[in-house]
């Protein structure tokens, strides 16, 4: 992204001043793959983190699991 990394723009949602900007959903897509990377997604606020190549079945069960947290049917 242009104008900041997702680290960034994570901090920023989480800091807005809206009813859901704590709770959206977050998840990492990268290619660092580094415990030390993972670990600096979740201290900027995202919820998962999915190191690529994307494994389609970890995708679809993180996906289902922030799916059925907010009943979204």
């Amino acid at each position: 992204m242009p104008e900041m990394d997702g680290l960034e723009a994570t901090r920023t949602i989480r800091k807005l001043d809206r009813a859901d900007a704590k709770t959206v959903p977050i998840i990492a897509m990268t290619a660092d793959a580094f415990a030390e990377e993972q670990k600096r997604t979740i201290d900027a606020g995202m919820n998962y983190h999915i190191s690529k190549p994307i494994n389609p079945q970890e995708l679809y069960s993180v996906l289902a699991e922030f799916v059925n947290k907010s009943n979204i049917i």
